[in-house]
């Protein structure tokens, strides 16, 4: 009995020390992530792009913003692979190095005054290896929380690293307004928006050291004591997985293209076309950001027990009828509505976001599963996150109404629905998902 005891506690730790690392290296890493985003909406125009109209600046500083999330697939294709090779652990110590290099890097770059045309091309390949860095970190997180928790509560173990997208966008928001705070518009443009970049360096070192500290997850120990493992996983998702890979894409381009515009283009519409000042406008995010960090694994938590299909489908079907609320409430200029109207179009977010850890890698196999739902989760950004502040800005600029808006962002949300309604429900699979039948040739 003392012995059960014993490995019961053992198991819980090595169960909360998997889970705790995955959070705080992935909320590390999506602040290094949200912070360009922030930076593109509020600075970068004035720093890297100042010799264009404000809105074309705006657009081009997006364009950079964008770059971020063609590299992701590649990311995704190097370090899935290798995590379906090598480990979960080593490709998550890797992913979280090369953010924070990057990011710390943007902190010091010289504007377009000092250096000029070379300032923009160095802001945007950084963010191409920004990009790279976090396209490996999502199923490598994702899966050690999954892989070391409880087969019937995936749910909401896996939803505990999604979690770090908010917290990301709560810390890089926070460290912005507290800067915007203690400076003036001038100190703000010249430095003051280059310290939360260098912050970055310190915060990756308290990561490293928690993430050096978890254990490798045990399906992929027992994939490696068994033989299990592909020679190319991600081949063999691109042969056998192709149905599973485009439900994992389209399942999440309008859930991205929703987040984008209720966190990243809510800013630049309430500065720019509002006329909110920007402390206010990072406000709204912050507020709305700070409770979806509660409601996330909460909602993941609701998918174990009515299934992953209907908390998602919920959250789909409710973004699409309120993002034709979202504007009109941004444009009353009433605060509390507006943060209302923010608050609701997250928490839609959140119910997608909620589940969708797992309903993306339950599609895949356990020795294809971080190439496959990685791929997957890494693809949809291009098409999903990428693109939506671009296309919104355009919108706006074309038709100067907020409708355009909201109708491509319920179209993306259409194609998210029918790929929820087309996938399984994964919810009961408690057991680990059978491995690929192609093992590994010693």
């Amino acid at each position: 009995m003392a012995s059960t005891t014993v490995e019961s506690a053992h198991s819980f730790r090595t169960r909360l020390r998997a889970i705790s690392g995955s959070v705080i290296g992935t909320s590390l890493e999506w602040y290094d992530f949200f912070l360009y985003g922030t930076a593109a909406a509020l600075v970068f125009n004035h720093v890297f792009f100042p010799t264009v109209d404000p809105l074309i600046g705006t657009l081009l500083a997006f364009g950079s913003f964008a770059v971020g999330f063609v590299a992701r697939p590649i990311g995704a294709l190097v370090f899935g692979n290798l995590g379906d090779r090598l480990g979960r652990k080593r490709i998550l110590v890797v992913t979280l190095m090369i953010m924070g290099i990057s990011t710390m890097l943007i902190g010091v770059l010289p504007g377009y005054a000092a250096i000029g045309v070379l300032a923009p091309i160095a802001l945007t390949l950084l963010r191409f290896i920004q990009g790279f860095g976090l396209g490996g970190e999502w199923g490598g997180a994702v899966l050690m929380s999954l892989e070391h928790g409880d087969p019937k509560r995936r749910g909401f173990a896996a939803s505990w690293p999604q979690i770090g997208v908010p917290l990301g966008l709560l810390l890089a928001n926070g460290v912005l307004t507290l800067m915007l705070w203690l400076t003036d518009d001038a100190a703000f443009l010249a430095w003051g928006w280059r310290v939360p970049f260098l912050l970055s360096a310190v915060l990756v070192a308290i990561g490293l050291w928690i993430r050096l500290r978890v254990t490798e997850s045990p399906e992929f120990e027992k994939l490696a004591a068994e033989g299990c493992r592909v020679r190319f996983p991600i081949l063999e998702v691109l042969r056998t997985q192709r149905r599973e890979l485009l439900i994992a894409t389209g399942s999440r381009i309008g859930t991205d293209v929703a987040f984008y515009i209720f966190v990243l283009f809510v800013v630049t519409y309430l500065t720019q076309m509002v006329g909110l000042n920007q402390s206010a406008a990072t406000l709204v995010v912050l507020a709305s950001a700070a409770t979806m960090v509660v409601f996330i694994p909460v909602l993941g938590a609701l998918s174990d027990r009515v299934g992953r299909r209907p908390v998602y489908l919920a959250g789909a079907i409710g973004a699409v009828l309120w993002v034709f609320a979202f504007f009109p409430l941004l444009d009353t200029h009433n605060l509390p509505l507006i943060v209302l109207a923010d608050f609701i179009g997250m928490l839609c977010w959140a119910a997608m976001y909620g589940p969708l850890a797992a309903f993306t890698t339950e599609l895949f196999p356990a020795n294809v599963r971080c190439s496959g739902a990685s791929l997957g989760f890494q693809l949809s950004g291009i098409l999903g996150g990428a693109l939506a502040p671009i296309i919104a800005v355009a919108l706006y600029g074309r038709f100067h109404s907020w409708l355009p808006i909201a109708v491509y962002v319920a179209v993306m949300l259409a194609i998210t629905i029918v790929s929820v309604m087309v996938a399984r429900e994964s919810s009961r699979d408690h057991g680990s998902i059978e491995p690929a039948a192609v093992a590994e040739v010693n």
